[in-house]
């Protein structure tokens, strides 16, 4: 079972001698029922695409960090190619 901190933050556990860590879709569930909680009765409109546009620049931006800004390596963490991870980067003025 997972704990968390005072920070809110699950703490990894060990299972069978393996330290394993909270997914991150329950990071992202928490947050988008922390955003429908904020906004009452209201409905967005276009979601998906909110999401997909919030999660991604923070995304490159922390990847970028932990790989000390190289974008080979940033690339292969995310899954992409370095032209598309370059795409993506000017389109978020990140170059």
């Amino acid at each position: 079972m997972t704990t968390t901190h005072s920070s809110n933050r699950p703490n990894p556990t060990t299972v069978q001698g393996k330290v394993t860590h909270t997914p991150l879709s329950i990071y992202i569930e928490n947050t988008i029922r922390h955003y429908f909680a904020e906004l009452q009765d209201e409905l967005p409109k276009d979601l998906y695409n909110l999401v997909i546009k919030e999660i991604e620049k923070p995304m490159l931006k922390v990847v970028l960090e932990v790989t000390r800004g190289n974008q080979s390596k940033s690339a292969e963490v995310l899954g992409l190619s370095r032209g598309t991870l370059r795409k993506k980067m000017a389109a978020y003025d990140m170059l």
